[in-house]
């Protein structure tokens, strides 16, 4: 007999809140449910943070649930506040419809769009051409003022000023569930914790409008043990782009995480079974690697797909375990890198954030160029530090990039 999805992501930790938990398992149990959740286009890529969602909705599909993934071209021409302290750039439809039609491409990695198995929708179909008097009529007068100020999705924006712009996003999201229930029966709108404003908003909406019960479940945001997002790099998100984050970069960021953060990342954006799981977590010190490279590999397979994830892998230990140079590893191609300051040229490539970085790297013993100490932030790149392999530069313990002239 085939388990009940909520309880798969109870088990996992994916469950952040949930509005009405027995009804949601015993619905789950006994019907085939539609859900959504949310995608603003607000870049060209996804990233790690998405992952997680998508996950969830894997998880779903695989218990014979609909998902319906709702790309934000409406929404995205507003940006949400919650989370954030300052308000998002406006962008052009032009971008906005290049960043969903990304979008597409990247979520069909884990879902199943063929035959109905789960469907794209664009909210710009209903929100784009609505007349605003209408909207204000029908939809705002369901909302108070008061309890839309109390909501968590506003308080940060509060201190430093809430633009009526983005007040209006809630009216907009809740009337998407709205839109949804309306459309294709769907029951459940899911999202990161921070959208539990939002989606109990569309609840309320749902209630009002219709007299229809709909539900709300919210997960876990991908943080490390501190409390801190994970999926933030030197070179900023951890993109599911491999033009903007190459696989081995990806997998690297994996095999990095702390110790503390391996178990919880193999449950939360992994299908590692939870038995095999439970073994791992008794491991310690040298043993909790393998479990890191078992994360790294299983994401990145996810991702990029098992070609790309073992090519990644093999480059790893070539360069970690042999020491050696693997034509996998990061590279960037410099045409005029001769004669110019290193750390101008480790700058221009994003392998460090500053040059004040670098010369703090050099302090600490901690940058290299082919396996020799780089002891003066001035030092300039000269022809004969490119070999058959280019130039390896090396920083930290764990960070190797090949730099070959174009």
């Amino acid at each position: 007999m085939q388990r009940n999805v909520y309880d798969i992501l109870k088990e996992r930790g994916l469950i952040a809140q949930v509005t009405h938990e027995e009804e949601i398992r015993e619905l789950l149990g006994k019907e085939k449910v539609t859900f959504y959740i949310g995608f603003d286009p607000t870049a060209d890529s996804l990233h790690v943070g998405h992952f997680l969602q998508m996950v969830v909705m894997k998880h779903m599909q695989d218990a014979g649930h609909r998902p319906i993934a709702l790309i934000g071209g409406g929404t995205g021409m507003v940006g949400d506040p919650s989370g954030r302290t300052d308000m998002r750039q406006m962008m052009t439809s032009e971008t906005i419809e290049h960043n969903c039609n990304q979008f597409k491409k990247q979520l069909g990695m884990l879902i199943d769009f063929s035959d109905d198995k789960a469907i794209m929708v664009n909210n710009a179909d209903w929100l784009l051409n609505l007349n605003y008097i209408e909207f204000l009529r029908d939809i705002g007068s369901c909302f108070s003022v008061n309890k839309m100020l109390t909501a968590e999705c506003f308080k940060q924006r509060l201190e430093k000023g809430l633009s009526f712009l983005e007040f209006n996003y809630m009216l907009m999201q809740s009337y998407d569930f709205l839109m949804l229930n309306r459309k294709y029966g769907c029951k459940i709108e899911l999202g990161g914790d921070d959208q539990w404003s939002n989606i109990l908003g569309g609840i309320e909406l749902c209630r009002r409008k219709d007299q229809t019960q709909t539900y709300g479940m919210t997960f876990t945001l991908l943080t490390t043990s501190e409390g801190k997002k994970m999926g933030k790099t030197a070179k900023g998100a951890l993109w599911l782009d491999p033009e903007k984050c190459t696989p081995y970069d990806f997998y690297q960021y994996w095999v990095n995480v702390q110790d503390d953060d391996v178990i919880n990342c193999l449950k939360l954006i992994t299908f590692v079974p939870m038995e095999e799981i439970a073994e791992m977590e008794k491991w310690e010190g040298q043993e909790l690697n393998k479990a890191k490279k078992r994360l790294a590999y299983e994401v990145t397979k996810l991702v990029h797909g098992e070609k790309e994830a073992q090519k990644a892998k093999e480059a790893a230990e070539a360069i970690f375990a042999r020491g050696g140079v693997s034509e996998n590893m990061p590279t960037s191609v410099v045409a005029d890198a001769v004669g110019r300051i290193l750390l101008d040229v480790l700058c221009e490539i994003k392998l460090i954030p500053s040059k004040a970085e670098g010369r703090r790297l050099i302090q600490q013993n901690g940058l290299s160029v082919n396996d020799k100490k780089v002891t003066d932030p001035a030092d300039v790149i000269t022809a004969d530090m490119f070999g058959e392999d280019g130039m390896i530069v090396k920083k930290g313990k764990k960070v190797f990039h090949k730099i070959v002239l174009g």
